[in-house]
């Protein structure tokens, strides 16, 4: 384990900033959205010079700071996922919600270390709510530690999902889920677009469980160290282990975990 784990959360935080800053100012000037048809993506996954220039400070100020490190990101910055010290950055995560004006985006920056999720930050420029975590130390929210929700029936919770881009098989399940969720007389459903601060929101007890059947590594690594810290659970939606690939995901109160799996894996998408 890094010796020095305190400077590696400050750079994280930095560069969360420094990304933050660069998102703060085209939500303010303007924007221009492309999407990523051209590149085998669908037509309503979207992407802008915000997220590109947000990595690139980001990436470049880790760099500066860390120069043997690997970089991994969601714009095209391709990082040995067995490095010994590897960060995992999601510059914007949120993109359509910040593309039509929803104040509710974020930056995601994890250090992993030996593929373990050693630090991680997330952090909403316009509302300034800043989580993280160091492996071992905790969670917190603007610098007060959280802890998760202690509900253990599903029926005093409210749940967070998420929909990938694809509007087939995936969305139906995810919809068959939801219902049988709603069977178990929750409080209700809340999906808000950015599976980091979903996870934040389970970490800091607002959601008694989180999940969602198809993300990107960058979506969950920060997230999911701040889920354990705070005491939560963390996993796929089937209850295997996350790794560094694309996965389902879910994300729960140590209270409500199992109850919340039974649905998640018993509606999983082939």
């Amino acid at each position: 384990m890094p010796s020095d784990l305190a400077s590696i959360l400050r750079t994280a935080k930095s560069a969360a900033y420094s990304g933050g800053h660069v998102l703060h100012r085209y939500w303010h000037e303007g924007v221009e959205l492309r999407d990523k048809s051209e590149v085998g993506g669908k037509s309503y996954d979207l992407v802008s010079d915000a997220d590109l220039e947000s990595q690139s400070v980001i990436a470049n100020l880790i760099a500066e700071k860390f120069p043997d490190h690997a970089l991994m990101g969601e714009e095209d910055l391709v990082g040995d996922t067995g490095a010994e010290h590897l960060w995992v950055i999601d510059p914007l995560d949120g993109t359509n919600n910040f593309l039509h004006h929803v104040p509710h985006f974020a930056v995601s920056i994890a250090y992993y270390h030996d593929g373990i999720p050693t630090v991680g930050v997330v952090h909403n420029p316009i509302s300034g709510d800043t989580y993280a975590a160091v492996k071992g130390e905790g969670a917190t929210h603007n610098g007060d530690h959280i802890g998760t929700s202690a509900a253990t029936e599903l029926s005093t919770a409210l749940i967070g999902c998420g929909f990938y881009y694809d509007r087939g098989a995936m969305m139906r399940s995810t919809l068959a889920a939801i219902e049988d969720f709603f069977g178990h007389h929750i409080h209700g459903i809340r999906r808000f677009g950015t599976a980091a601060l979903d996870l934040c929101a389970v970490a800091n007890g607002m959601f008694g469980a989180f999940f969602e059947y198809k993300l990107s590594p960058w979506d969950f690594a920060a997230g999911q160290l701040i889920v354990t810290e705070a005491g939560g659970r963390i996993s796929d939606a089937q209850g295997n282990p996350l790794g560094l690939e694309p996965s389902s995901v879910l994300a729960s109160c140590p209270g409500l975990y199992d109850a919340a799996l039974a649905i998640t894996s018993k509606h999983h998408p082939a």
